[in-house]
């Protein structure tokens, strides 16, 4: 399948296609765009924190990478671009492995879905019981000393050139397990194409943003913490996108992969329900093949809408997919294309980095 070239590549695909990219996105060295989205996320919680906006020359641990490219033309300003490529270079010498020890991903035609039904209407009363449910947990509170440990399942979708070729390709199914200290400056990670099969150590002076600790600091009061939210992506998203939707996905980060305090993650979720523009859809595909309802709101700018998919009957928190729903002349890829899927697989509190749930010491 042959589409015209992207503002979405893959890393591996870099030198290929650096010439398609918007100048910002050039000036950066190749596969350092999955840290883009950490950068943005960290100066979100510093600001969430003290009711201000944050200096951008703070340095901030790039360790999450739910998806490369997802969110790179929401939030981040070229200033940001620049950062996050000043930041890479001294994690080189703590990053656990090199390069050539990643383990390869395959690829193959890219990810397609039906797409559901969206209703305005019924987004602010899923938008509670999900609220409620979050709230009423029986999840243990983590000790000092633990880890918050999440695997899940991801794959993206995004165009691929080689020579005058481009087509849609999509990245295989792969593993991915992340490991979190409670205040966010320990840690590991090991996923497919990101690390080797030993994975990376997450160890920052500088937490980031998904930290139990940190979300646990965020104000409980919906209309609070929705207008620091505001504030907060204000200062980080591009002009270009509008705020609303830089908002919704600040609080899809929030929430992925964490373990908020049972009110931090009601809180978000109403503080969701009082943006404009989100809806709810009846049905979406995790990256598993689970079935939920969802809670989405479509990006004007690419006609792509983040999903964030919950079980049907217990509102439990299954994932997050991207989709492309409407055609814009800046997105060459298809409607029906998943750009990135992703599910949670399990979500534990362990004792020790790279200890999963059920071993021993």
């Amino acid at each position: 399948m042959n589409a015209s070239p992207s503002h979405r590549p893959h890393p591996a695909e870099w030198t290929e296609t650096q010439s398609l990219l918007p100048s910002a996105e050039r000036d950066l060295p190749a596969g350092r765009h999955q840290f883009h989205k950490e950068q943005m996320m960290a100066r979100i919680h510093e600001d969430l924190r003290t009711s201000s906006r944050t200096s951008a020359a703070s340095p901030v641990a790039p360790v999450k990478r739910s998806n490369p490219f997802l969110r790179r033309t929401v939030l981040l300003p070229a200033a940001a671009f620049a950062l996050a490529g000043a930041v890479v270079g001294g994690l080189a010498l703590t990053g656990g492995g090199a390069d050539d020890d990643k383990t390869a991903l395959a690829t193959g035609p890219a990810l397609t879905t039906s797409i559901g039904v969206a209703d305005p209407k019924g987004a602010p009363q899923l938008l509670e019981r999900i609220s409620l449910a979050a709230a009423d947990t029986s999840a243990p509170a983590p000790r000092e000393g633990q880890y918050i440990y999440i695997a899940s399942k991801v794959a993206d979708s995004y165009i691929k050139t080689v020579g005058d070729k481009s087509e849609a390709v999509s990245d295989e199914l792969h593993s991915r397990q992340v490991w979190n200290s409670l205040d966010g400056r320990d840690g590991w990670l090991i996923e497919a194409g990101a690390t080797s099969d030993k994975g990376i150590t997450l160890k920052s002076s500088t937490p980031f943003s998904g930290a139990y600790n940190a979300l646990a600091e965020l104000p409980t009061d919906p209309d609070a913490l929705l207008r620091r939210i505001y504030r907060a992506s204000d200062a980080v998203r591009d002009p270009e996108v509008p705020r609303d939707q830089a908002a919704f996905v600040a609080i899809g980060d929030l929430l992925t992969e964490s373990y908020p305090p049972a009110e931090v993650g009601a809180a978000l979720y109403k503080a969701a329900a009082k943006i404009p523009g989100v809806v709810a859809v009846n049905d979406a595909v995790d990256a598993t093949g689970r079935h939920g309802v969802a809670i989405a709101r479509e990006n004007p700018a690419d006609g792509e809408r983040t999903e964030w998919i919950f079980d049907k009957k217990t509102l439990r928190f299954l994932g997050e997919r991207v989709v492309v729903v409407n055609a814009t002349a800046g997105n060459p890829l298809k409607v029906g294309t998943v750009t990135h899927t992703s599910a949670i697989t399990e979500r534990a509190v362990v004792d020790a980095a790279k200890q999963v749930p059920g071993q021993v010491g």
